[in-house]
């Protein structure tokens, strides 16, 4: 999500669902066909009503939150439906946003660490103690969708991610928001990303070049990490909540982890055979 701290005029015609789709080469299913499609019926009201993208998100978190406790005293069809609109919200947040030209850096940190407070709760609520345990586990497997991505891009010399329209965040605001993605989120994302060039470069005995970079970033790899988004996971722990098993969601996270473990051992074959056909 990118908002910004002040909110601005609406522009007289707002751009539509695909304008204001971030450009990625993975889709991720539940978001595209449900939650930002949903999410785009909302944008013409909010901005006409001048609402702020970043007081969106600190609404739909504390839908997510409720969520929780409605999940911890037992609901099944409340937390399930709060869950569903708290995703649509959280999709409409970036896509106000984006076409109301009010996107900032501050926005991009705070959506990601409220997700994860309402992550955080959420599994505490599913599992007790060991909700945090698995809210990491989480975190490390929607990291490998943010770094397969970065490095297919990276590969091919795209740009990642486009700078923000709206400068002026507030200093010690940002500043605190930085720090906290600092000490839980780069740790994360510095460990995989040795990972992931340790094994290429364990592949190729040297240093990768660019047509290995692009076979170890192929295109499937950054569908099968998207579509473990956050927005699937919503979905997919609604559906356990209607069916009365709650739990199972939390016992996806590991086969979750294994799949994706699996399509790292896939992409690595991908490069040691490029590297033997080049020989």
């Amino acid at each position: 999500m990118d908002t910004m701290p002040a909110a601005s005029s609406p522009p007289p015609h707002l751009p539509t669902l695909e304008q204001t789709r971030k450009a990625r080469p993975g889709r991720e299913w539940a978001s595209e066909r449900v939650f930002r499609p949903a999410a785009q019926q909302l944008i013409g009201p909010l901005a006409r009503w001048g609402v702020n993208p970043a007081h969106l998100v600190l609404f739909h978190t504390a839908l997510g939150l409720y969520a929780a406790h409605s999940i911890r005293r037992g609901g099944w069809l409340t937390p399930a439906l709060l869950l569903q609109v708290k995703t649509v919200l959280d999709a409409a947040d970036g896509q106000l946003a984006r076409a109301t030209g009010q996107t900032t850096e501050t926005g991009r940190y705070l959506d990601t660490e409220m997700d994860l407070v309402v992550n955080a709760a959420l599994n505490v609520a599913l599992v007790g103690r060991w909700g945090l345990p698995l809210t990491l586990l989480q975190s490390l497997i929607l990291s490998v969708d943010y770094l397969w991505e970065r490095d297919y891009r990276a590969a091919r010399g795209e740009e990642f991610r486009a700078a923000p329209a709206q400068s002026g965040d507030n200093p010690h605001l940002l500043a605190a928001l930085k720090a906290v993605y600092a000490a839980y989120f780069v740790p994360q994302e510095k460990l995989l990303g040795a990972v992931f060039q340790r094994r290429l470069r364990a592949r190729t005995g040297q240093p990768p070049t660019q047509a290995q970079q692009v076979a170890y970033t192929p295109q499937p790899i950054t569908g099968i990490a998207a579509n473990l988004g956050l927005s699937t996971q919503s979905l997919a722990l609604g559906v356990c909540l209607l069916l009365g098993r709650p739990r199972l969601y939390a016992a996806s996270l590991p086969l979750q982890a294994a799949l994706l473990v699996g399509v790292q051992l896939w992409r690595e074959g991908r490069v040691e055979g490029s590297v033997e056909s080049g020989k």
